[in-house]
C-alpha cells in the first residue's frame, strides 16, 4: 500500500511501505514553540535576587509569611530552571537512539516541578506548625513593604510568559507559577496590614498555612496532569470518542482498531490506527485529507494509519 505524509503547508510524496501500513504526518498546530530563552533568563535572576532578599528579611523580622513565601519562590526559580532546560531540550532533533527527539522532556518537567513544590510545601508547613505552637511578634511594615515588591516582580515574569500561555503547557505552568506567587504577596501584605491593625500575631502564621494552601492546589493539578502524561493518556484537550468517530466517517472505512492517542510533549499528540477498508486503500490524497482533518479538528499533529481490507488482516491485535 501506498504511504502519505502530509504537512500543514500542503505538501506532501508518497512512498511503498508494504503490507498495508500508512502514515500521515500533519503539523499544522505542532510547530516548535516559541522561543522564551530570554523570559526564563530575565525571571530567574530577578526571582533568585528576591528569594535572597526575601528570606533575609523574613529572617530579621520573624515573619513566617515572608519565609514561607521566599521557600515557594524558591521553587518556583529552580521550576522556571527546570522548564528552561526542557523547552530547549524538545527542539533537539529526533536522533538514531530517541527517534521522537528529546521533546517528552516537557512532561519530566512538569513532573520534577511538581515534586519540587510538594518538598517546599512540607517544609513550609513545618516551620509554620512551629511558630502557631510558639509565635514571635513579627515586623508588618517589612512584610508589607518586602511582599509589596514581590507582586511587582512575579507579575512582570508572569507577564513575559502570557503571550505563549495558550499554545503551550510549558509556558503556561511558568505563567501560571508566577501569577500565582503575585497573589500569594498580596496575601502577605494583608497580613503585614491585619497585624499593624490588630496586633494578632497569630494571623502571620494564619496567612502561612493560607499559602500552603494555594500552593498544594496548583501542585495537584501539576502532579495530576503530569502523571497522566506521563502513562501515556489521551491529553485532555482531545476526545478519544469524537476522533474515532472522524475515522469511522471517512470515505471507504468500515471500522477502526488499535485507536492509540497519546502526548509526544506538553505541546505535541501522537496518533496510531488500523483502518479497516474493504475497497482498499484510496491513495495519498486520503491520508493527507485524514491527517489534516485529525490536526484541524484535534490538534493531533503526528498521524500513523495502517489500511487493511478485512478484519482477518489484524490478526489478535483487533479490539
Amino acid at each position: 500500500m501506498g504511504a502519505g505524509h502530509s504537512h500543514s503547508h500542503d505538501t506532501g510524496h508518497g512512498h511503498a511501505h508494504g503490507h498495508g501500513h500508512s502514515h500521515a504526518h500533519g503539523a499544522g498546530h505542532s510547530h516548535a514553540p516559541a522561543d522564551f530563552g530570554r523570559a526564563f533568563a530575565i525571571g530567574v535572576v530577578l526571582n533568585t535576587g528576591f528569594v535572597i532578599v526575601e528570606a533575609v528579611f523574613g529572617f530579621l523580622s520573624g515573619s513566617m509569611a515572608l519565609v514561607a513565601d521566599a521557600g515557594h519562590n524558591l521553587s518556583d526559580v529552580l521550576g522556571l530552571l527546570i522548564a528552561w532546560g526542557a523547552s530547549v531540550a524538545a527542539k533537539k532533533p529526533a536522533s538514531a537512539r530517541f527517534t521522537y527527539g528529546l521533546k517528552s522532556s516537557t512532561i519530566l518537567a512538569a513532573f520534577a516541578n511538581a515534586m519540587l513544590l510538594l518538598v517546599a510545601i512540607g517544609a513550609i508547613l513545618f516551620e509554620t506548625i512551629h511558630r502557631l505552637m510558639d509565635p514571635i511578634e513579627p515586623e508588618g511594615w517589612t512584610m508589607i513593604w518586602v511582599a509589596g515588591i514581590g507582586i511587582v516582580i512575579n507579575t512582570a515574569t508572569a507577564l513575559m510568559f502570557m503571550r505563549g500561555r495558550k499554545n503551550d503547557l510549558n509556558i503556561r505552568g511558568a505563567f501560571l507559577h508566577m501569577a500565582a506567587d503575585a497573589l500569594v504577596s498580596v496575601g502577605v501584605v494583608i497580613a503585614g496590614v491585619a497585624i499593624l491593625l490588630t496586633g494578632l500575631v497569630v494571623i502571620d502564621p494564619i496567612v502561612s498555612l493560607v499559602i500552603v494552601a494555594v500552593i498544594a492546589w496548583g501542585t495537584w493539578g501539576l502532579l495530576k496532569d503530569s502523571v497522566k502524561m506521563g502513562l501515556l493518556a489521551v491529553p485532555d484537550s482531545v476526545d478519544e470518542a469524537e476522533v474515532r468517530g472522524l475515522l469511522q466517517a471517512l470515505p471507504g472505512v468500515e471500522a477502526v482498531h488499535d485507536l492509540h492517542i497519546w502526548p509526544m510533549s506538553t505541546t505535541e499528540t501522537a496518533l496510531t490506527a488500523h483502518l479497516i477498508m474493504p475497497a482498499g486503500h484510496l491513495g495519498d490524497a486520503f491520508l493527507r485529507e485524514a491527517a489534516r482533518e485529525l490536526e484541524h479538528h484535534h490538534a493531533i499533529g503526528h498521524v500513523t494509519l495502517q489500511v487493511e481490507t478485512s478484519f482477518d488482516d489484524c490478526g489478535k491485535d483487533c479490539d
